[in-house]
Formats: C-alpha cells, structure tokens, sequence
C-alpha cells in the first residue's frame, strides 16, 4: 500500500528512533502535524514559537546525546529557526530540522509564505535538503540523520514542500547508507599520535585543554586516564565543561577571558599544550600571537578545517577524539616509562600556588544572596550531578566558575563508529 510523504516522514522516524520531535504547525505541514496527532511512538512537544522548537531539540540533543529534531512551517516559521540552527552549528550539535515549504511548482514566484530556506541556512547547516519527489524522502532522511550525529555532528535541514508530503509513494527504508563524498575520519594517524605521545612524555610543563569534542565523542573517560597517569593539568572552554571532573587536583577550570586566573597562567607558561576537541575561539585567545607564547601544540579534532584555522599547530591530528585518545594511551603505556610525579613536580607545585594566590572569589555580604553563592549552593545540593540551563551574560560565566563539574560520561552519538 502506497503512503503519503507525511506518513513515510514518521516511519522514518520511528526507524531512526526518535521518541520525541518539537514543534509549532502552520499550513503547509499540517499534513504531518495530523499523522503525529494519531502517532503512539513519537511524542509531538508543542512549543509556543519556532525559536523555542529548535532550542529546545538543541538542549535536548545536549543532554541526551541523541539527534534533536524539529518542525516548522514554511516562510517566518523557517526563518524563525535560523538563530537556533546557527548555534547547533556553532557547537557542534546534532540536529534534523524539517521545514515546510510552498508546493514545488510555486517555488520561486513569491508564493505565500515562501523563503529560500535552504539558501538562508546554507551557511549555518552542516548540509541541507530541498525534497521534490515523495520517492526520495525515505533516503534523504536517512542521509540527513547520518551526516547529523556522525563526524563533527551538526545541524541538517530539510525543506518539505506541500505536495512532496501529500502526494503516495512506497516506503522503502535504506538500512545501509553510504555518502561517497563524505567520508569522516575516525583514526588518527599513528605516527603523529606518537609522535604526540614522546612530546608529552618529555614536556616539563605541559597543559590539556579539553573542549565541546571530549563530550560529544563521549572521551571523558580517556581524558581522565590521560590525565592522571601523565599528571598533566586540565583547562576546560565553555563547552568542554563536563569533559574533565572539577573536583579534581588536576583540573584549572575554565580558561580564556572569563576563566581562572591560574589557568590562563598556566597556558601562557607551558611548554606544550594538548587542545583536544577544540576550536582555540577568540574568547579563549585572545590576541593569537600572544596565546601559548612558550608551548608546542598538539591538536586533536574530527573536523580537519578546525585545525591551524586559528591558531599555528605542531602535530595536528585529524580523528575522533576518543579513538585517539585510545590509540595515546596505548603507546604511553607500551613505549614510555617515565615517573611522571617527579617530572611534574615543581610545574604542579606552582599551578597550587597560582590557585593560592588568586583563587575564585566574590564579597560575602550577610544583607544580599549574591549569584555566586547561589551557584555555589546548587553544587553543593546536586553534588556537581545536574544540568544547568543558563542565559548569555554574566549567570552564564558565574556559572561555569563556581559550579564544580563533574564528567557527563557517555553522550556519544549512535552514529558514531
């Protein structure tokens, strides 16, 4: 029996698991809006505006660790959903957003509410989909999960137009999906990981910086051993908070303009830093010809644009973190015998006293609740085990200094090898 698109639409759906979709309806998809409303295995959570839809798969994919998914109408409900999209692309996100559209026969004549969403989210999309054949939904689908949870995850949109999700076809699911031009890779090269593995053996004041890729390869683990056999302090962005526990010796917390003072000293004194999963943004830069003056470095990232995008590199690695990471320890382990304790003696000796001399700090006043002693508090009632939404701005950074984070563990995609 022949489906319509919208039906063919959730039993891809189903078979890519997804429980849970936010959305707001409008005209063009209330097609699929009405197989959703008699659907028993996906949950439909109605926001109150587009923008809402996408944060709130945007948070959920960064709790979960599964895809985010989201759907909008056409024209301002697509449009709508551009500044949620940029961020899931941003930080590496992943997400699948359907978007309606106008019937393919009227796009390009100014019909009614219509946007060229697909060129609109072209440079904030890892990739992007305009649908005309009811025949070719099952495989884009496929597609656009796969290309969303594996290699640096992101953000995928498909544009729907109306008569791609009324019109019948046959629902055939590719159980096997292979994209020719896309290809991530996963291993790192053998000789520059260890080539990175001598180089930290060696180093006297070495540094990690562990970013948003720790989490989303679902490395914390590897991060932790690496650190604790090797005694190398760790500095976390804002993203990679969660990658590394904050109650550890070892950890300097956040680095960059609203970081720790001893870690931001401790970058600017080191003689080789380890940036695993990470960009090296502006904000933790600052001016790059003064960043990391004295340091080699090692950079590990999925995304081989990322690396020396920003900042000059040593030994760059292009792999997913954790393969890497794995492959690191291994050589350590097998080829260096070093007593790490007496090697980082004296660097971790003054890292202490750098948190000793300028520790995170705020006025105690007994009249007012200050926000940095309520962040303090939610630690010490959650014990560091919670997720914490927060604003941009000034609850944001309080945030990230005075909450004590400890390793999320486990939020690696499915997709991922």
């Amino acid at each position: 029996m022949k489906k319509t698109g919208a039906e063919i639409l959730i039993d891809c759906l189903k078979k890519e698991g997804v429980k849970h979709i936010f959305g707001y309806p409008g005209g063009v998809v209330l097609n699929i809006f009405d197989v959703l409303y008699d659907e028993k295995d996906v949950q439909l959570i109605l926001t109150r505006h587009e923008q809402g839809a996408i944060h709130a798969a945007d948070g959920y994919a960064r709790a979960s660790g599964k895809v985010g998914v989201a759907i909008v109408t056409s024209g301002p409900g697509a449009t709508n959903t551009v500044t949620g999209i940029a961020n899931a692309s941003m930080d590496s996100i992943p997400m699948v957003v359907f978007s309606g559209q106008v019937p393919t026969m009227l796009i390009g004549n100014d019909a009614f509410q219509e946007a060229d969403i697909v060129g609109i989210t072209r440079p904030c999309t890892k990739y992007n989909y305009l649908v005309k054949d009811v025949k070719d939904l099952a495989q884009t689908v496929r597609e656009a999960f796969h290309i969303a949870s594996t290699g640096r995850p992101g953000p995928v949109l498909i544009d729907l137009p109306k008569d791609v999700t009324s019109g019948k076809g046959d629902f055939i699911w590719p159980e096997h999906i292979k994209i020719r031009s896309y290809n991530p890779t996963y291993e790192g090269n053998k000789w520059m990981i260890k080539q990175a593995a001598h180089e930290i053996a060696k180093a006297k004041k070495p540094v990690i910086m562990a970013g948003g890729g720790v989490i989303l390869s679902g490395a914390s683990k590897e991060l932790r051993e690496l650190a604790e056999i090797t005694h190398v302090p760790v500095t976390m962005t804002l993203m990679g908070l969660g990658g590394f526990p904050g109650t550890s010796e070892l950890s300097l917390g956040m680095l960059g303009m609203h970081g720790t003072y001893y870690a931001n000293m401790a970058v600017q004194e080191a003689d080789l830093l380890i940036g695993i999963g990470v960009r090296f943004d502006d904000r933790v830069t600052g001016r790059v010809a003064s960043f990391a003056p004295h340091a080699k470095i090692i950079h590990i990232d999925i995304d081989p644009t990322s690396i020396k995008k920003n900042l000059r590199v040593d030994i760059p690695i292009v792999g997913d973190v954790r393969h890497v990471l794995k492959d690191m320890l291994k050589v350590l382990k097998e080829e260096v015998k070093e007593p790490w304790d007496a090697i980082r003696k004296s660097w971790l000796k003054q890292i202490k006293a750098w948190k000793q001399e300028r520790p995170l700090h705020y006025t105690y006043d007994e009249d007012k609740i200050k926000p940095q002693f309520v962040i303090e508090k939610l630690h010490e009632l959650t014990k560091g085990d919670a997720i914490i939404a927060t604003e941009v701005g000034h609850n944001q950074m309080w945030t990230a200094q005075f909450f004590k984070w400890l390793s999320r563990g486990n939020r690696r995609p499915a997709g991922l090898p």
